[in-house]
């Protein structure tokens, strides 16, 4: 399929999207919620600007193309790095590398506007000729010293070796962000749906066009690459002679990719005009990591609910114990704590049937261990890996969703269960407690909340729900009345809509345009 390309002589688009790993590549919740963007503004015109890791890790485009998509251009992080054609000495500017240094310092102890003054001089600088090029810092002597300085006055346990590729390798994509930035499609306004790298890109097309920036996050992103460093196995482990061959995490590694998104998410946060969440908890989240209250607001999702409320005729009549995960196979999904209680649940109810439902390809290894699970604990009859369905059809079908995760948002599939009458069994991440219980003064449930990692509570909710009519029926029941009144897609775009409208047209609206229609954004301060 064919997507377009903004030329010169074209409008600028009204918003650019900075997307990382997401739509239109990669199927998913986020990648549902910018379709449903898109579609649901289609007076605005949106340019995209995916950023991804190896291009081989994914199948090409797998959205239609929305009308009112006007530009779409995708990098590679790790495969679009230049190769030297010839390696020189170089002696590197000392000047350029001192202003890096003051650069991290003011990273690590200045308050935020004196992070966003610095960031904007590293906009200028980074990549830049008579700046800070990407042979100087391979290959000078300058940044060579600049490496081992810091190795020196503040790594611990790794060797030299570890901690000189890692800084290599953590700062190599920066350069071409860097290009990516200064070539961006013209627009309006930006909208990075994330921190890391494409909140950087935003940042940094911020400081060099004078744009306005805007930040939404789904789920917690430095949160979310956190618990992936954790447990990467690609970072080297070192072995200590007296521990008879055991591994040792060499932590200063991994806490140093921590730290590197943490300052991603500041600069990020330091040059928006307006950051976004889905709940309340996301949005103190974002406080505590350097975001600017004054600047934070809350958005939640909406759903068409026109979509699922013609399911509800099937999902009353469902009597067979049929319970669903729909979600991306991947560690975060935490898919194994889902097998263990379907395990449990078989004991208690034999016939029950777990369906996982979702793309496998993101984490091959881990989709095989989950595989591999099932198959351990004799359960080969009773889950069953779907991979990627229309959601209705699967909806249609079920008694219960269930949700595993270890970290969510406000999760999308999660408001599509309510909509089409499904009770849910959910672990307490996000926004997913005030979705189930709704208001702590007065909960009324639809479905149950279950401690993270949990399969015995997992399955002691599941074969409640299941086996317990009047509860699933009054469950069903709280599940409409809660996502018709406070989650539907009117709202969420009425939210949206206007907060462009403030940032493109900051004093006003343009002659000939009509101002949108109040909506309330809550959470604003």
């Amino acid at each position: 399929m064919t997507w377009p390309t903004l030329k010169r002589r074209d409008a600028p688009a009204d918003v650019v999207l900075l997307l990382e790993g997401t739509y239109p590549m990669v199927r998913g919740g986020v990648s549902a919620w910018i379709d449903q963007l898109i579609r649901g503004l289609p007076e605005l015109r949106f340019a995209l600007v995916f950023l991804g890791g190896c291009r081989e890790h994914y199948e090409g485009i797998l959205f239609e193309c929305p009308a009112n998509v006007v530009h779409l251009e995708c990098h590679y992080l790790m495969d679009d790095l230049p190769t030297a054609k010839a390696i020189k000495a170089r002696r590197g500017k000392k000047r350029t590398f001192a202003k890096v240094r003051e650069f991290h310092q003011t990273l690590r102890h200045a308050e935020p506007s004196e992070q966003d003054r610095a960031l904007c001089d590293m906009a200028r600088l980074l990549g830049r000729r008579g700046g800070l090029s990407q042979e100087d810092f391979l290959y000078s002597q300058a940044a060579w010293q600049q490496i081992v300085d810091h190795y020196l006055e503040r790594a611990t346990e790794p060797s030299f070796i570890d901690y000189f590729w890692s800084v290599r390798n953590i700062h190599a994509p920066l350069f071409l962000l860097a290009r990516i930035a200064h070539a961006l499609p013209r627009g309006r306004c930006l909208h990075a749906i994330s921190t890391g790298y494409a909140g950087f890109l935003g940042a940094l097309a911020h400081h060099i066009h004078d744009l306005p920036l805007l930040v939404t996050e789904h789920g917690i992103y430095t949160k979310e690459r956190q618990i992936d460093l954790l447990e990467a196995k690609w970072i080297k482990t070192s072995t200590d002679a007296l521990s008879h061959g055991f591994q040792i995490d060499t932590g200063y590694i991994r806490q140093m990719w921590i730290r590197f998104f943490q300052g991603l998410g500041r600069m990020a946060y330091g040059s928006a005009k307006q950051i976004t969440a889905l709940h309340e908890g996301n949005r103190l989240r974002q406080l505590e990591d350097g975001a600017p209250s004054e600047r934070t607001r809350l958005i939640p999702n909406g759903i068409n609910i026109e979509r699922f409320a013609p399911l509800r005729d099937a999902t009353a009549g469902n009597r067979a114990p049929i319970v669903a995960l729909l979600g991306r196979v991947t560690p975060i999904k935490d898919i194994k704590t889902f097998i263990r209680a379907m395990g449990q649940l078989s004991d208690q109810l034999p016939e029950a049937q777990g369906w996982i439902v979702g793309p496998t390809r993101e984490d091959p290894a881990y989709a095989q261990e989950c595989r591999d699970l099932v198959v351990q604990l004799g359960l080969e009859e009773r889950v069953r890996f779907l991979g990627f369905q229309r959601t209705e059809e699967i909806l249609a079908q079920v008694r219960l969703v269930v949700l595993t995760s270890i970290s969510e948002a406000q999760p999308l599939v999660v408001l599509e269960a309510m909509a089409a009458g499904i009770p849910l069994v959910c672990s307490d991440v996000g926004a997913c407690r005030e979705l189930i219980l709704g208001d702590p003064a007065n909960p009324q449930a639809a479905g149950s909340i279950v401690p993270i990692a949990s399969p015995l509570a997992t399955a002691q909710a599941m074969y409640d729900l299941l086996t317990q009519q009047d509860v699933w029926q009054a469950a069903r029941a709280t599940a409409i009345a809660r996502v018709e009144a406070e989650y539907t897609e009117a709202l969420m775009m009425a939210r949206y809509q206007r907060l462009y409208h403030e940032v493109i047209h900051p004093t006003g609206h343009p002659q000939g345009m009509t101002a949108p229609s109040p909506a309330p954004a809550l959470g604003t301060p």
